[in-house]
This record gives C-alpha cells, structure tokens and sequence, in this order.
C-alpha cells in the first residue's frame, strides 16, 4: 500500500478506535480486536473491512504487525503522533496570549 499520509489514517473513527483498543492492550489479533470493536465502541464492521483499516494504519507505520503460527498480531507504535506534537507545540499556560492581553477585538 506505501506510505499513507498520517492525517488521512486518524481521520476514521474506526481506524481511532482500533488504535484506542491496540493501546489498551497490545499484540491483538484480527479475530481480538473485532470483538472488542464491537464490544466497547459498537462497531460491528466485517473482517474484511477491520483487515483493511489494519492495513491503512501499517503503511502511516501507526500499526507493526508480526505474524505467530496462523495468527497477525498488532501492536500500536506512537512515534509518527510523536511528530505532530512536534510541528504543532502544546503551549503551557504562560506561553498561552489571553486576547485581552493583546487587546484582540472578539
């Protein structure tokens, strides 16, 4: 599939919970995280289409995969996040202009 743009891979709230679900609890299989999808967020999608979003998070690297005997586990992998905090710093409060400070008309 190649490199799949980081954004366009968290925009899907399926493909979130799944990511919400492998930080949870890591080295899930496809038949586990199914169940679980369905389970805690309701998501009752088909395999298939589970396998896909899977696929999608491999190639932004949001997902490492390893195959044991018939079974694919994944585990979530956080550093490609690690580089949007980067491009976009959370301030703290100090840094933070309050308009007032900065006589900004609301």
């Amino acid at each position: 599939m190649g490199h799949v743009d980081i954004y366009r891979a968290i925009a899907d709230p399926t493909r979130r919970a799944i990511l919400d679900e492998l930080v949870d609890r890591s080295g899930q299989s496809l038949f586990e995280l199914c169940a679980r999808l369905v389970m805690r967020h309701g998501i009752d999608s088909s395999r298939q289409a589970i396998s896909q979003h899977l696929d999608v998070l491999e190639a932004a690297a949001l997902v490492r995969t390893r195959r044991e005997g018939r079974s694919k586990l994944h585990w979530f992998v956080g550093a490609p996040l690690k580089a949007i905090g980067e491009r976009w710093p959370i301030p703290t409060d100090e840094d933070t202009p309050h308009p007032a400070d900065e006589g900004i008309e609301k």
